[in-house]
């Protein structure tokens, strides 16, 4: 299967043993899509390697930049300087780009396994997410807005009123699609009871994300290893127990529910503290050259779409660009499952479903 083929989600090439129709076996190769990201951010200072992490997951790049941010920050003794309205809007930027990822990920799961109105259906709302970001950001796909010590862009005139009027359409909307797609009786056949991942098999790869809390572990970086303002925003971490395809899809649509809560309290918070406005990118921490004040090396990580997305940093002394930057990709987890997940077979057809239900992103396993 792949690298071109109908049913892999971006340039992957999977080896598959078959009986038929029974799949006994598969070897993933990886590295069509390889850039050198890490090479590259050893020549960049850290404001330019923003750009560059955008396009690792470019399905929702503003929460790797979210993680990102938080691994210079830390390097750079900044954790808890910045002002509660920048943190808010990181928050409200990143959950937003959460909302339609997990979009992304139901209405093309819809059309792997044959269902075209679905994934019009998500597509369709998803692009009023998109251009409302890009209202905000100048940018519908790659967004540059997490900088360090800021974001690139405050909200635009109207901003709060066009978002809370897409919500209150979202939210009948979000019943539709689960009525279409996710309580479909021919879906439900495909996912149910199929691809299912064992909390222990989970853990032994270091799934996180939705693939993990779909195995019933309620682990969510937001929550577990707080960071940012999500301590103070109420919200409920969606979990299963089935662990399988249709559990992880339904993991994904509660998500989605639950950003919702966090956006309305983002822009609440941001409304009554800040009605006037104020601070997104003081100069006073965000320069252009920021230096670490001595040699450090750490991990910091954010809850992205897919699951922990985190960075390995190394930095030196009064340098602007890192020694070593290392990116954590919850999907190059994933992936390394699909061999331990067929050995004891399933139908051709079935390894399709299990494939799409993992939601890859292939820039961000290769890198």
């Amino acid at each position: 299967m792949g690298p071109q083929h109908p049913s892999t989600h971006g340039v992957l090439h999977v080896t598959l043993d078959l009986e038929g129709e029974w799949v006994i076996g598969a070897e993933v190769e990886i590295g069509y899509m390889h850039r050198c990201f890490e090479k590259h951010a050893q020549h960049l200072t850290f404001p330019q390697i923003i750009p560059y992490v955008d396009r690792l997951d470019y399905v929702a790049p503003i929460l790797g930049e979210h993680a990102y941010a938080l691994a210079v920050e830390r390097a750079l003794d900044w954790e808890g300087l910045l002002p509660k309205r920048i943190e808010y809007l990181r928050v409200l930027a990143a959950e937003l780009n959460r909302i339609a990822s997990h979009l992304l990920a139901i209405g093309t799961y819809a059309i792997d396994l044959g269902a075209t109105t679905g994934f019009l259906w998500a597509f369709r709302d998803r692009e009023f997410i998109l251009e409302m970001l890009e209202g905000w950001t100048g940018a519908r796909l790659l967004y540059n807005y997490i900088w360090i010590g800021g974001v690139s862009f405050d909200m635009p005139l109207g901003f709060s009123e066009k978002v809370r009027d897409f919500l209150g359409y979202f939210r009948r909307s979000l019943d539709e699609i689960k009525a279409l797609v996710l309580e479909n009786r021919i879906f439900r056949d495909r996912t149910e009871g199929v691809g299912v991942i064992p909390l222990e098999t989970a853990l032994a790869y270091g799934a996180s994300g939705p693939v993990l809390r779909a195995s019933g572990l309620a682990w969510d970086l937001r929550r577990v290893r707080p960071y940012s303002v999500y301590p103070e925003i109420e919200f409920d971490v969606p979990v299963e127990e089935a662990g399988d395809c249709w559990a992880r899809t339904y993991v994904r649509f509660r998500e989605m529910e639950e950003s919702i809560k966090i956006v309305l309290q983002c822009l609440d918070r941001l409304e009554k503290a800040y009605p006037g406005g104020g601070d997104f990118n003081p100069r006073g921490l965000s320069g252009k050259k920021p230096r670490p004040k001595e040699d450090q090396s750490l991990y910091a990580a954010a809850e992205g779409a897919r699951g922990e997305i985190g960075f390995v940093i190394e930095v030196e002394k009064n340098k602007d660009i890192p020694h070593r930057l290392k990116a954590r990709s919850p999907s190059f987890a994933h992936l390394s499952m699909l061999p331990s997940l067929t050995s004891q077979g399933m139908w051709l057809a079935d390894f399709v479903a299990l494939l799409g239900s993992l939601d890859i992103v292939m820039c961000e396993v290769d890198r």
